[in-house]
């Protein structure tokens, strides 16, 4: 992806925004391009819940498939101040704790609905973490409401055919969930 491209792109918007910032750094991480912004009025930038942020990163994608004449949109993911890699965090947190859950119980949990990028998150993190090699994870659900279901991968051996899989949510006060952007 064009570094100087997402730069000015990016830089043109928050202006255009009259959204304060100070740098924009580029770079490639695994299968995408990762954009920090530092600003010293990230609030701003982030809007309530990152709704700005999501907006902003939406409207750079779309400038940069047409000024790049891509035949689809970059996986560009902005971040300001770190914001973004911390929801990241909370979302690896709450699926080590609800892993632990389907561990002891032995059913499925699935956790709160959440956006895309983020299902994709826990997807690779239950994938790529050795202490989670026991568990699998599938997605349940249409929209917004899509969420992702954690379970033991063995139990995938009892499921008959065409038997439905109906995910086991669990309520609970404070799962840390509500404040998380996703």
């Amino acid at each position: 992806m064009d570094a100087k491209l997402i730069e000015e792109t990016v830089g043109n918007l928050l202006k255009e925004l009259e959204l304060p910032f100070d740098s924009i750094t580029v770079e490639e991480r695994e299968d995408m391009t990762h954009a920090e912004i530092t600003s010293s009025m990230a609030s701003r930038i982030i809007g309530w819940h990152g709704e700005t942020l999501n907006s902003i990163q939406h409207l750079a994608k779309s400038i940069i498939r047409q000024q790049g004449k891509l035949e689809r949109s970059p996986f560009l993911v902005l971040d300001v101040d770190g914001y973004r890699a911390s929801q990241e965090e909370k979302v690896k947190k709450i699926a080590s704790a609800k892993a632990d859950f389907v561990r002891r119980s032995g059913s499925r949990v699935a956790l709160a609905p959440m956006s895309p990028y983020f299902r994709r998150i826990v997807h690779l993190y239950v994938a790529n973490t050795p202490e989670l090699s026991d568990l699998t994870t599938e997605s349940s659900g249409d929209g917004d409401y899509r969420q992702v279901v954690l379970r033991l991968k063995d139990e995938a051996a009892k499921i008959q055919d065409g038997e439905e899989l109906a995910p086991v949510i669990v309520e609970s006060t404070d799962d840390g969930l509500a404040n998380l952007d996703i």
